[in-house]
């Protein structure tokens, strides 16, 4: 009898032993139905019937052979997970130290997660015979059979896309297929090859000519390029290298809203490959879909957000992170990973080439280019012949005080581009309508129950939300606590701010591009494509206007609000507000019009803003490189926290202590702080404390946090939840 060692989504650090008749080592890497606890929602509280993994399969188990319990079945559904990817989850366990079954787990699509029957795979329908052969046996009362052999008769059919026209089109395809008379093949790979879109620039050629030297080798390749000088083009040549040779690609991507212009570019440009695309806002069908097609080789490239740095490739060739420098490639809750450095690590124990691509680098893979661990390739021009970056100008807020927002200089610029039929874009960071409803006769403010943070107002909706947790309420007809009917917003956010530009554009096409705007599936495009087609004139927009867009008639930029990223608390702040700024910066003037970009700000002689208006990163990264030095932060340092939630202070800092009561005696170049509230230190109920430890040597913060989590568990931790943070971007 064999002895299966299963990873399961438990908070421990072990495996599970279970018995089975006929596993073999051939089924290392399958899902598993195991009993495990109880069924507390049952009333004779009968045995859980859980999924997990099989990790390890041998002869011998510490737990006597009558206390093992049987695996209920194998899933063979599916192929088994490969060693090389059983090996990441393996490392996502030691590095971000979290248990192995977590890991496994959350790393598979939700319903891989589950005995749900899969979906089945993208299925192709051709005729078995000439189709007047079919028709004539087909009686002539069959008008959908036989409009369906007609449709075959034209081209083939994929009995996804079908299925979602017609609802009886699937049962028609099964039995034209019982029948004989209808075939299934599996989508072919066309052999159409690249299509080219226009010549390369000199530059261009230069960095993929360099980057093509260590094909077939690891090498990470850092592509730090202006906006518009055509990044996207050069990782494109470089996929259709990649697909020539037979070999698949991962294009990692920071945000969903980037997606479908990524789709098509792909789409047009290689017409015979097969995508398949990796995020969360796909229906559990089409997400599992791609996830299967792609171990199975059948997905030529897989596109997604960092969940699809787990994604299994059956024969990688390249990996490509694109906007690497973003903040929404870390992970902030449940294995908290950054999915660039899983993707360096993947392209690592591949031996394939990763680029990564940024106008505006992330200041740790900037600081190994500049160390040569890291290859560094600039593009100093724009791509478009015509295309210069755009001029900024910083308007002092203290000399032109904003009206409703917007202060007169600005208001004049959007008015001449409404004259001259061009494009503007205000970008303000913040949705809703107002970041704070008042009284102003007792200073009540609207502020979340659950939450160390404001209710933002939502007008449209009549309610207040607040964006850390979701708690919402109706906005209240007079002041809870003295009643004044006379309560204000303060501030502006996206929606507010269409309204006002209505108000002082009254026949300007506006149009808001938001979170809020474009939450409906679908959405997003529809937009933008109004955007392209010249039926918008102002775009009000947040981050997801920022970066990955490219409007041929957009020539001004207008940014609201940057102050208040200058002074946070924060030490990665400045680099975020450069990098969102000189992103922004580059939505305008990217074809032949020339752009500027107008910006508000209060202390216009600031180094960021200097630096921002010559659109000189470099500059700016040595200036913040230094002072991350002199101060000891990353990237010079390695950091890491341990964190503690309880639903008081009193009881998080107290398991903390106790935390640091067991900690390993020989720190070794390791330096741990005392426990201190998150910036956010209360969110969703939960009061939040952390310890924050940091280290020159990143194998010694490893070893020492390696040592500690070993004996948390056994910490008493009654109505606390704890977890490690490595690498953390959030304090």
């Amino acid at each position: 009898m064999s002895i299966a060692r299963v990873a399961l989504d438990v908070p421990v650090p072990f495996l599970f032993d279970y018995h089975a008749e006929h596993v073999t080592h051939d089924d290392i890497g399958a899902r598993v139905i195991v009993p495990f606890g109880r069924n507390k929602s049952s009333g004779n509280r009968t045995e859980r019937q859980v999924i997990g993994i099989i990790v390890e399969v041998c002869e011998e188990s510490s737990i006597t052979r009558d206390k093992l319990k049987p695996i209920i079945r194998i899933l063979r559904d599916m192929p088994t997970l490969s060693p090389e990817w059983l090996a990441l989850a393996q490392f996502c366990a030691n590095y971000y130290q979290k248990p192995i079954g977590e890991v496994m787990l959350s790393c598979l699509p939700p319903r891989l997660r589950t005995d749900r029957p899969l979906p089945a795979p993208e299925q192709r329908f051709r005729l078995a015979r000439p189709a007047t052969e079919i028709l004539a046996m087909l009686p002539e009362r069959a008008l959908q059979k036989r409009a369906l052999v007609a449709q075959l008769a034209n081209a083939n059919i994929s009995e996804v896309a079908h299925a979602a026209l017609e609802p009886r089109v699937r049962a028609l395809l099964r039995e034209l297929v019982k029948a004989g008379d209808v075939i299934i093949d599996e989508p072919p790979r066309s052999d159409s090859g690249f299509i080219a879109s226009h010549p390369l620039t000199l530059e261009q050629t230069t960095v993929i000519n360099a980057i093509r030297e260590t094909s077939g080798k690891f090498a990470v390749h850092l592509l730090f390029g202006i906006t518009g000088s055509g990044k996207t083009e050069i990782y494109l040549h470089l996929i259709a290298q990649t697909l020539a040779s037979g070999r698949q690609v991962l294009v990692l991507i920071p945000e969903i809203a980037l997606t479908p212009a990524l789709q098509t570019a792909f789409t047009t440009r290689f017409p015979g490959a097969r995508i398949a695309i990796q995020h969360s806002a796909m229906s559990e069908n089409e997400r599992t879909r791609g996830w299967l097609d792609a171990q199975r080789g059948r997905a030529d490239i897989v596109v997604g957000t960092r969940l699809a740095a787990f994604v299994p490739l059956a024969n990688p060739g390249l990996v490509v992170v694109d906007e690497e420098q973003d903040a929404s490639f870390k992970q902030q809750d449940g294995l908290r990973y950054n999915a660039r450095d899983i993707a360096i690590y993947r392209a690592s124990t591949a031996g394939i080439p990763i680029l990564l691509v940024s106008a505006t680098p992330s200041l740790e893979s900037y600081q190994h280019a500049l160390t040569q661990r890291y290859r560094l390739h600039r593009l100093s021009i724009r791509a478009h012949a015509e295309a210069k970056l755009p001029a900024v100008r910083l308007i002092d807020t203290r000399q032109h005080a904003p009206k409703h927002g917007l202060c007169a200089p600005i208001a004049e610029a959007i008015a001449t581009r409404l004259t001259r039929g061009e494009q503007t874009l205000v970008f303000l960071n913040r949705r809703g309508y107002a970041p704070v409803l008042s009284c102003p006769a007792c200073a009540w403010i609207s502020s979340c129950p659950d939450c160390s943070a404001h209710l933002v107002v939502h007008l449209a909706e009549k309610r207040l939300r607040c964006h850390h947790c979701g708690h919402a309420e109706n906005v209240p007809r007079h002041c809870p606590q003295c009643g004044n009917v006379d309560l204000q917003p303060l501030g502006r956010g996206t929606q507010r701010l269409e309204s006002s530009l209505a108000e002082r554009f009254p026949g300007a096409r506006l149009l808001r591009i938001d979170a809020d705007s474009t939450r409906s599936r679908g959405s997003l495009e529809a937009m933008l494509d109004e955007v392209h087609q010249g039926r918008a004139d102002i775009l009000i927009g947040t981050q997801i206007l920022s970066k990955g867009h490219h409007f041929e008639n957009l020539t001004l930029v207008a940014v609201l609000n940057a102050d208040a990223g200058l002074f946070a608390a924060d030490y990665r702040a400045s680099e975020r507000l450069f990098a969102q700024l000189e992103q922004v910066a580059g939505r305008a003037g990217r074809a032949s019009l020339p752009g500027e970009v107008w910006v508000q700000t209060r202390f216009p002689g600031h180094p960021l803003y200097q630096a921002l208006a010559s659109h000189d990163y470099a500059g700016f990264a040595q200036s913040v490189l230094k002072e991350r030095r002199q101060a000891d932060f990353p990237p010079f340092v390695f950091e890491a926290a341990l964190r503690a939630e309880s639903e008081t202070q009193e009881h998080a800092l107290a398991f903390l202590q106790n935390a640091l009561a067991i900690a390993p005696e020989n720190q070794d170049d390791v330096t741990v702080f005392q426990p201190v509230p998150m910036a956010l230190p209360r969110l969703a109920r939960m009061e939040r404390v952390q310890v924050v430890m940091q280290s020159p040597s990143r194998p010694r913060l490893q070893n020492f946090l390696r040592a500690w989590n070993s004996s948390m568990y056994g910490l008493p931790a009654k109505g606390v939840r704890w977890h490690f943070d490595i690498d953390p971007t959030e304090f």
